[in-house]
């Protein structure tokens, strides 16, 4: 017998349906791209690929999921949520992209499994939130834990290489390098001050010394370096 007030978990995605939902979601980006003439809407920068959203996609799962885990969310409808959260990215406008997503989801979690109706409604209110722009305290936990991600992925080296390859492709030279990491710091600070919980803010804590260290270490390398723009450190 379960006591009385105690809440019963609904529903467990297995390893198999999880790893499922990841299959879907690849595919869905990469007939996003190959269905469109001009190569997809976004396929001109190069980090916008498919490729790159859905590597994206399994960062921000990874993320959430841990976040969740010790923030005492639900880590199914998170990762979940997560999964899906930049599924319609490749298709659909920036400004309707997530409620795009979260049809996809419905769509998917109504059709290929026996999911309770309220878990549905809860992972796709959370990819639905996820490009809210208030405040983190207005959106449920689980909304907050995969928005958290979301923020974190671009904070830290993956957001430094990241900028690093933009500036391949503006074909800016290796003397600029310590100027463009400092907008990574600079968006990495602005992340870091929307977070809530302190998982979050200790995960964005640890990236913001990794890049500061890269930045300390560019400068003293080159030379040359452009240090126009340089931010406190």
């Amino acid at each position: 017998m379960v006591p009385v007030g105690v809440e019963i978990k609904e529903t467990e995605v297995s390893d198999e349906e999880f790893e499922a939902m990841e299959v879907f979601v690849r595919d869905y980006l990469a007939a996003s791209v190959e269905s469109e003439e001009d190569g997809g809407r976004m396929r001109w920068y190069p980090w916008h690929s498919s490729d790159y959203r859905f590597n994206h996609i399994r960062n921000v799962v990874d993320l959430a999921a841990d976040i969740a885990e010790a923030e005492g969310a639900d880590v199914d409808v998170v990762r979940v949520a997560a999964v899906f959260h930049d599924v319609a990215k490749l298709e659909a406008e920036q400004d309707v992209h997530a409620e795009a997503g979260a049809r996809v989801a419905r769509e998917y979690l109504e059709s290929r499994g026996d999911y309770p109706e309220s878990f549905v409604e809860e992972v796709c209110g959370a990819v639905v939130d996820h490009s809210y722009t208030g405040e983190l305290t207005d959106v449920p936990l689980e909304s907050r834990c995969l928005m958290e991600a979301d923020l974190l992925d671009k904070v830290g080296a993956n957001g430094a290489v990241l900028m690093l390859l933009r500036m391949g492709y503006e074909s800016r030279t290796h003397m600029d390098a310590a100027k463009m990491v400092d907008r990574v710091l600079r968006r990495a600070r602005d992340h870091t001050e929307r977070v809530v919980s302190d998982t979050a803010e200790s995960i964005a804590h640890r990236r913001i010394k990794r890049v500061k260290w890269l930045r300390e270490w560019l400068e003293e390398e080159v030379s040359e370096m452009d240090a126009e723009g340089v931010t406190e450190r």
